[in-house]
């Protein structure tokens, strides 16, 4: 494991001040914040470049040799902090995380003397960074879609089970559901759109060649959310366009409804998907209505690295206020040496 001996971290004096590491580890990269409870964030670095997966899933070693140079950037511009809490918000830890859970509170420990390590889905801290410690349930939109909802008692998740299998409403659905429907008009059966299909053109050249452009490609989950918001333009004029959205915001709220709590809960969405705005929220806002009479949707408050950023500053004071849960959400505090 990358860094076994404690580094200049570990070796600030206590009476420095405490402080915190806070971590979003995504398919963009690894966002990176360090400061304290009382202070807040005090400096922020980022990676562009994903931490790999293998056979182990998440690489735990990966994982630290990109980290360990980001820390120590951090702590030089953020001064004297003797880091103690850490907090790791990591795509696909649910399903992918038992390297990372086996080996990262150990290996952060060792490299800068943190005791006290979380590890959380990107879902979680997509949570915490839209709502905060509170109950309610997120709609997290992307090239994907999971809703997950808390009661302060337990976590509950629907959907978020890729491109083939769910991650429905999601930005690779609407696109998918866009190039059907261009499909559809190229062949003269019904339900398709003459405007979709000009604008699957532009982006793509002769739809014909679809399937040999999309079907070998490693990213087509990717590819298939890129024509997501040419579905959202031609929305306003074009009611197979517009049919899709709704589609999408049944799926959504469906999914919110399946893991919202009872009572005056909150509802917040939060994920590039919706900067595609109005022709996707409209309809979604109708669709919670029906499913979530008594929920309130609200603004989100920040993102998930806002979200390990909140996590991080509670744990660097005292135990989470958050349910723990086996795959979405774990502590781990090691005694000192």
């Amino acid at each position: 494991m990358t860094g076994a001996s404690e580094g200049p971290a570990s070796e600030i004096p206590a009476s420095e001040g405490s402080g915190f590491l806070a971590v979003d580890s995504g398919g963009s990269g690894l966002r990176v914040v360090v400061g304290t409870a009382e202070r807040g964030p005090l400096a922020s670095r980022a990676s562009d470049e994903p931490v790999r997966t293998g056979d182990r899933g998440i690489d735990p070693e990966d994982f630290m040799a990109r980290l360990v140079p980001l820390v120590r950037a951090l702590t030089a511009e953020a001064g004297p902090v003797r880091l103690t809490a850490a907090v790791v918000g990591a795509a696909g830890l649910a399903s992918l995380g038992a390297g990372l859970r086996a080996e990262l509170p150990g290996a952060l420990a060792r490299e800068f003397g943190i005791r006290r390590v979380a590890l959380a889905a990107d879902a979680v801290t997509a949570y915490v960074g839209a709502l905060g410690p509170r109950p309610g349930a997120v709609i997290a939109g992307g090239t994907g879609l999971i809703a997950i909802g808390t009661d302060l008692a337990g976590w509950r998740r629907a959907d978020g089970w890729g491109h083939l299998l769910g991650d429905c409403g999601g930005g690779a659905w609407i696109g998918r559901a866009g190039l059907e429907a261009a499909l559809r008009a190229h062949d003269g059966r019904e339900g398709g759109s003459a405007r979709l299909l000009a604008c699957a053109e532009d982006v793509f050249g002769p739809v014909a060649g679809l399937p040999g452009q999309l079907y070998p490609r490693p990213d087509r989950a990717a590819v298939l959310a890129s024509f997501a918001p040419r579905v959202a333009d031609c929305a306003e004029e074009d009611p197979v366009a517009a049919g899709i959205l709704r589609a999408a915001a049944r799926h959504m709220a469906g999914s919110a409804a399946a893991v919202c709590p009872g009572g005056e809960s909150r509802v917040a969405v939060t994920g590039g998907l919706f900067k595609i705005g109005d022709p996707l929220l409209a309809p979604l806002d109708e669709e919670l209505v029906k499913r979530l009479p008594q929920a309130r949707r609200v603004p989100a408050e920040g993102d998930p690295l806002h979200g390990s950023v909140r996590m991080a500053a509670e744990l660097s004071t005292g135990p989470l206020t958050l349910p723990g849960d086996e795959t979405m959400l774990s502590v781990t505090t090691r005694s000192g040496d």
